[in-house]
């Protein structure tokens, strides 16, 4: 655990008790702070509340006392309107953070003097992965990766620094807002695409609140900028103009002068006088389809201020396994193959999926980001068929049109029906993919809940499979 010094004897609010909200609660502890916690769900005050935590709602908390507010990254803070508590707090004068910025202040104190590095990821789309190659690579390379924030560990969860200890951290656009004091020495910005917007009120506030970790990092350190969407690529001329942090712009697709690309699945360095050839990416199985040449790139240009041996770095990129919920194989019956891509909650994410298979047959639905589906029509050719689930389900049969489709509703009968269809399909190589395109509150706890329970039903179907076989 990281311990949230600067805290000790003073009343602290913390609302939301999820697995951030909870972790804050216990550091501030640590630390000798007075806390006083919320959260609507029963479960989760319960968990928190042999920690020491003082369980009370917050309308009587003593506001008079309380300084300072820990909010949980899920709580409106501004859009589409601020939650009650973040009015209480702002009435009195308290500041609203996150638990990423009690991390900062724990590891910078306000200003950085700390000598170990901290890598911070953020975007729409890649991030996970970009971050969990970040960590491998640098654990590949000798260094003590502590790998979490938005995904796995929350942030003050990980290991206090230690010998070679490295921060790789995945910052949400949530956890951005909240933090005002963290400063990456190096921080990557995959892509930008809608998202949140009902958080952020629209695209333009959205990219702001991205762009400004990158305004936060070390005046020498660097920043690392997917550059093949409009918004990421205005960002990027932007901050080579400021006379900032070192800027490192990476593409797939097109040729740079000075920075990151990937050609025909092959990773070059331009940053020097010419561009050399770093790596075939064909060769990491498990990393396909261009938009994980986007991540593995991204990841090469944030580890090479801390690996010089970039035949290292290409090594360890190779034998990256891979991540949970991400394009993840999780079984094949015969000639069926199941591809799990919950962490596909938008249009955009699932398109990466969509352009790596043919034959598919592909479960969508949940709760539906802005925009639908319209954007993924150009690959409706790859789909076999579709099931569809959750709230999504009638909206997205209309968008599907010509495409054979059935509102299967539960993801349970979706599987069923998939693996049916594909089994006696014609095709030679079948993928029943789960790349929702969706939100999964409507059904699940989470992405990882509904990934998860994809794997359990694939481990279901190939039970009689396995017992024939043996």
């Amino acid at each position: 655990m990281i311990v949230a010094h600067g805290f000790a004897d003073r009343d602290v609010g913390v609302f939301g008790l999820a697995r951030t909200g909870a972790s804050a609660a216990r550091s501030l502890i640590a630390g000798g702070a007075r806390v006083h916690a919320w959260d609507d769900e029963e479960n989760a005050r319960a968990a928190v509340s042999a920690s020491g935590s003082r369980i009370m709602p917050f309308v009587k908390w003593p506001w008079e006392r309380i300084k300072t507010l820990v909010l949980s990254p899920g709580v409106p803070l501004t859009h589409p309107e601020p939650h009650a508590v973040v009015r209480m707090a702002r009435d009195v004068g308290a500041e609203v953070i996150g638990d990423m910025e009690l991390f900062a202040r724990a590891m910078c104190g306000g200003s950085k003097n700390s000598n170990v590095p901290i890598i911070a990821i953020t975007g729409t789309n890649g991030k996970s992965t970009t971050t969990a190659l970040i960590g491998h690579i640098l654990s590949s390379c000798g260094y003590a990766a502590e790998v979490g924030g938005n995904i796995g560990k929350p942030v003050l969860d990980l290991a206090p620094p230690a010998s070679r200890t490295a921060y790789v951290l995945e910052v949400s656009s949530y956890q951005i807002e909240l933090s005002p004091s963290l400063a990456p020495d190096v921080a990557v910005l995959t892509n930008i695409s809608p998202d949140h917007l009902d958080r952020h009120g629209s695209l333009e506030n959205y990219a702001t609140v991205k762009a400004r970790l990158l305004e936060q990092t070390l005046k020498t350190g660097q920043v690392c900028i997917g550059v093949d969407d409009p918004k990421s690529a205005a960002i990027r001329s932007r901050f080579v103009s400021n006379g900032g942090p070192d800027v490192v712009p990476v593409s797939v697709g097109k040729v740079l002068g000075r920075g990151i690309f990937v050609l025909d699945g092959v990773l070059y360095d331009s940053r020097a006088s010419h561009a050399a050839k770093v790596l075939d990416l064909s060769s990491a199985a498990h990393l396909p389809g261009a938009h994980n040449w986007q991540n593995a790139a991204l990841a090469y240009a944030a580890t090479h201020t801390l690996v010089k041996d970039a035949r290292a770095i290409a090594e360890a990129i190779v034998s990256f396994p891979g991540l949970a919920h991400r394009l993840e194989d999780v079984g094949r019956i015969g000639k069926v193959r199941f591809v799990n891509d919950s962490k596909a909650t938008n249009a955009d994410a699932t398109e990466r999926a969509l352009v790596c298979f043919d034959d598919i047959f592909w479960i969508a639905g949940g709760r539906e980001k802005e925009g639908g589906i319209e954007s993924l029509k150009p690959f409706f050719s790859r789909i076999r068929k579709a099931y569809l689930i959750g709230e999504a389900a009638r909206r997205f049969a209309k968008t599907l049109d010509d495409v054979p489709h059935e509102v299967s509703g539960s993801l349970e009968a979706a599987v069923v029906s998939a693996y049916s269809d594909a089994r006696t399909s014609k095709a030679t190589a079948p993928v029943v993919l789960l790349s929702p395109a969706c939100a999964s509150f409507d059904q699940f706890r989470d992405y990882e809940a509904r990934g998860d329970a994809f794997r359990a039903l694939v481990a279901e179907l190939a039970a009689p499979a396995v017992k024939e076989a043996s």
